[in-house]
């Protein structure tokens, strides 16, 4: 069908009676043939003829014509993590391409697939500095997984091709495919589109060792006191069923990294809740009590380890990761188990025995209990002073019933979100994990109701991160994607703020935030709101936030000084962690 279209387009070309194309149309019938249906963008001089061909190809390739390249790519980003498939970006030279660098190197380090094509100057201007001319190639190879320059339009369709499969092959990351003017606009003899499938040299899948397998499943028998950690890695190999029936069979205690989060539902029976720097105190103090560590689809980041030197000594490590790299890259296993957890869980899982392992979960439920009584209860069920955090996302987890999109900014907000967020569905957390980027939320957001049009999407910020990207109201307005945005508002940047409490006496430097009229401005942009600040308000105003049949900003004004706790200090730990300031 894609081909029959370029074939009537040719022959409504009576400038020439060849099949020649120009590489603009060649890019074009790639996205098609790669099934993509949405592309996140902003046009300018350089990818001007890219945007000239895309006019014609309105009914099948939506553009959402964001009010910020960096919008557009975590825009992307948003889109790829809740649908699992690429993101497509498009951008012009020089400012352009350079407003992509934050997106890239965040969905490099949170294994995002992206294809992000950027225009570039005319191929004999290069290096002389032409007007929007930049070095976007060498700019961004540290944070891509592939690039590359386009400077004749023969090399597209299988430069395109090849990106398609390496941002979604194996260890996904995003690709950046800079075209130079004259390509785009150069017709050429074009043969069609052919699907990338192989790539000589590059190894997507390493090969799974079956003696790494059995080594794993001795280890798993004869553990005592087995815990899991499992990350991303579980989501991006859609692995979700097949880890279920293994942590299952084997009855093993279960925590997640905030990566990892929405794998499997927050409230199954084997879940111990999160590790990390503000993770569960459970899964953090028993990580260094576990007799055997199995690691799925997680890099093993310093704000799970905390100190390397007193993560986990005692434990036996089994590490499952498609990407060898990090297998003792920061932690050293006793096991590694390399592929595509997809495909070794399975294998795993028939070697593991029945098991239930009822007094080590009893540890877990001692350690919750304490972590409910003394801390939990109180964040989420408070009945005087001002509004927390974690009632917030308390009454809204009792009217969504777990089953919403949670897009988070960066700061405390995304802390107590993935804290207290339940959720049922895969892919139901988003947020920027690795690089913590402000300003991703509601760009996000974005991406992810196209993504996910049948889903509710709700964007929580906080007012520092909500100002990074407020412009991409002005997106919303024009193509009216249904996005519920919350903004939890202490008039600070709460998390700097904490540290600056907690580890420099309380010396704020700069983080005492004014912020705007949120719902004044989004009213500017077209999008109804409220703010409140009342406990009575609450659940009515959210309930007004998600049943409004389309985008709607709800800003709740919450405690000033509040702190997000357990912490695991900085230098310190994971057994070390904190229910309290007073504990520091």
């Amino acid at each position: 069908m894609i081909m029959q279209t370029l074939d009537q387009e040719l022959k409504e070309n009576t400038s020439t009676k060849t099949h020649n194309v120009s590489g603009s149309l060649a890019v074009i019938d790639a996205l098609l043939s790669e099934d993509v249906s949405t592309v996140f963008g902003y046009p300018g001089g350089a990818i001007m003829p890219i945007y000239d061909a895309l006019y014609d190809f309105n009914d099948s390739l939506k553009h959402i014509l964001v009010r910020h390249e960096q919008g557009a790519i975590h825009a992307a980003q948003g889109y790829a993590r809740v649908s699992g498939k690429t993101g497509v970006v498009f951008a012009t030279s020089g400012p352009g391409a350079t407003n992509l660098v934050t997106g890239l190197a965040d969905a490099q380090i949170d294994s995002t697939p992206l294809v992000c094509i950027t225009g570039q100057v005319f191929a004999h201007l290069l290096g002389t500095d032409a007007f929007q001319e930049t070095d976007i190639i060498n700019i961004t190879t540290p944070i891509t997984k592939w690039n590359y320059q386009v400077t004749d339009a023969n090399e597209i369709p299988e430069v395109l091709a090849k990106a398609f499969y390496i941002a979604k092959s194996g260890r996904p990351g995003p690709v950046l495919i800079d075209i130079t003017k004259n390509a785009q606009l150069q017709l050429f003899d074009y043969k069609g589109y052919r699907p990338c499938l192989h790539i000589r040299s590059y190894r997507p899948e390493p090969i799974v060792r079956n003696e790494y397998i059995e080594k794993a499943a001795l280890l798993i028998n004869k553990a005592k006191k087995p815990l899991v950690v499992f990350g991303q890695g579980v989501i991006l190999g859609n692995a979700e069923k097949e880890f279920l029936t293994f942590i299952e069979k084997a009855g093993l205690p279960t925590a997640w990294t905030i990566m990892g989060m929405s794998a499997i539902p927050t409230n199954h029976p084997l879940g111990v809740g999160m590790v990390g720097m503000h993770g569960n105190y459970g899964p953090n103090v028993l990580t260094n009590e576990c007799d055997v560590l199995i690691a799925i689809g997680m890099r093993f980041d310093d704000r799970v380890t905390g100190r390397l030197d007193m993560y986990a000594k005692q434990a036996k490590i089994v590490h499952l990761d498609i990407d060898p790299a990090e297998i003792d890259k920061n932690v050293q296993t006793t096991v590694p188990v390399w592929g595509n957890c997809k495909e070794t869980l399975p294998l795993l899982t028939q070697l593991v025995q029945d098991n239930n392992h009822h007094d080590w979960f009893r540890e877990f439920d001692e350690r919750k209990e304490k972590e409910t009584t003394f801390l939990i209860n109180k964040e989420l069920n408070p009945t005087e002073g001002e509004l927390t955090m974690g009632e917030v996302l308390n009454v809204l987890n009792e009217l969504t019933n777990g089953e919403a999109v949670i897009v988070t900014d960066v700061g405390q907000h995304q802390m107590v979100a993935c804290r207290y967020a339940k959720q049922t569905k895969s892919r139901s957390n988003i947020t920027s994990g690795g690089l913590g980027t402000m300003g991703f939320a509601l760009p996000a957001a974005i991406g992810a109701k196209y993504g996910a049009p049948e889903r509710q999407v709700v964007a929580i910020m906080g007012d520092g991160g909500a100002q990074m990207n407020l412009q991409e109201l002005g997106t919303i307005m024009q193509f009216q994607p249904n996005v519920k945005i919350l903004i939890l508002n202490n008039s600070f940047l709460g998390m700097v703020r904490q540290w600056q409490e907690l580890f420099h006496e309380k010396r704020y430097s700069f983080t005492d935030i004014q912020s705007p009229h949120f719902v004044k401005v989004a009213n500017a942009y077209g999008i109804e709101g409220k703010q409140i600040n009342q406990r009575e308000e609450l659940k009515a105003s959210l309930k007004e936030m998600l049943d409004h049949p389309s985008s709607y900003l709800l800003e709740v004004a919450v405690l000033h000084e509040d702190n997000v706790f357990p912490m695991v200090p900085q230098g310190k730990g994971v057994a070390e962690i904190v229910l309290s300031k007073e504990e520091i």
